[in-house]
């Protein structure tokens, strides 16, 4: 940890979501009571308390209260839940939980990130909290609902993640330009998966994202309206190239992001929604 740590005393509520995710459940990585105990010194913390059979979030919990007025302490549990070497059984695990952690840490003006598997704190403006989560289209599937492919759906989630970043720190093309590479790897693998004849000779690496949400639509897998806008979105995806931006004469800006950002999400529900039920 640097001298310098951007992490403050935390709100009573932060530090109950943060055991919440430490413990773990059905959906994120679960540990037993032993288990924290064990997480908690390998981030640092000397003198840990033996596990006493208590109900492990109460005594998770109770452990993070013992330490609130020492951020360094907070500060290592954090970077170890973005460690990777935390995961080694179950590496698609990393970046759900960082996902899971910056969903609330961010109200605290900080995110977790792990660039080249180094965890991070960085600051970042609260008002920014939850692109996309908010508003008009709230997100209600995962990648793993919708690809069975759990490599590519973690690097996609990653993607998702990335956008955020991007998004906190004011990188607006940068987030939109991520959100056009999800969404191309989103559509291009439900194909895949779903029907790749639809795809006819065309090899899915050089598929374009026009005939991507063409064929998602005319196979009815998203709505009329969320076909229209992905368009808009691809559009703005191309600003990759400089060329592009410079032709349209239009520089994004966080408007355009909150209009982009919830195209992404309507795709992801549509998708999610159309989903091929189990025989």
């Amino acid at each position: 940890m640097t001298p310098h740590s951007p992490l403050g005393i935390l709100d009573a509520n932060t530090l109950e979501e943060l055991a919440r995710v430490i413990c773990g459940d059905e959906h994120l990585y679960y540990r037993k009571g032993y288990e924290i105990a064990r997480f908690l010194e390998h981030a640092g913390w000397e003198r840990v308390p033996e596990y006493d059979g208590e109900y492990r979030r109460e005594w998770t919990l109770a452990r993070l209260a013992e330490r609130r007025e020492d951020p360094t302490e907070l500060e290592r549990v954090l970077l170890r839940l973005a460690d990777p070497r935390e995961y080694l059984d179950e590496p698609e695990q990393l970046p759900t939980i960082i996902s899971a952690v910056n969903a609330f840490l961010i109200h605290e003006g900080v995110r977790l990130e792990n660039p080249g598997g180094r965890p991070r704190l960085v600051t970042c403006d609260p008002s920014l909290a939850h692109p996309g989560s908010q508003g008009p289209v709230e997100l209600r599937a995962t990648m793993t609902d919708l690809i069975t492919d759990q490599n590519m759906a973690g690097l996609l989630q990653h993607r998702l993640d990335e956008a955020r970043t991007c998004y906190a720190n004011g990188a607006h093309v940068a987030a939109i330009i991520m959100l056009g590479s999800l969404l191309e790897g989103v559509l291009v693998h439900v194909v895949q998966e779903r029907n790749a004849s639809l795809l006819g000779p065309t090899s899915p690496d050089r598929v374009s994202l026009d005939i991507l949400i063409k064929t998602c639509h005319e196979a009815g897998w998203i709505g009329a309206d969320v076909e229209r806008f992905c368009h808009e979105l691809r559009k703005y995806r191309n600003f990759v190239h400089p060329r592009a931006e410079i032709r349209e004469a239009h520089a994004p800006d966080r408007d355009t992001l909150d209009m982009c950002w919830p195209v992404v999400n309507a795709v992801l529900n549509d998708l999610a929604d159309s989903q091929p039920k189990a025989a």
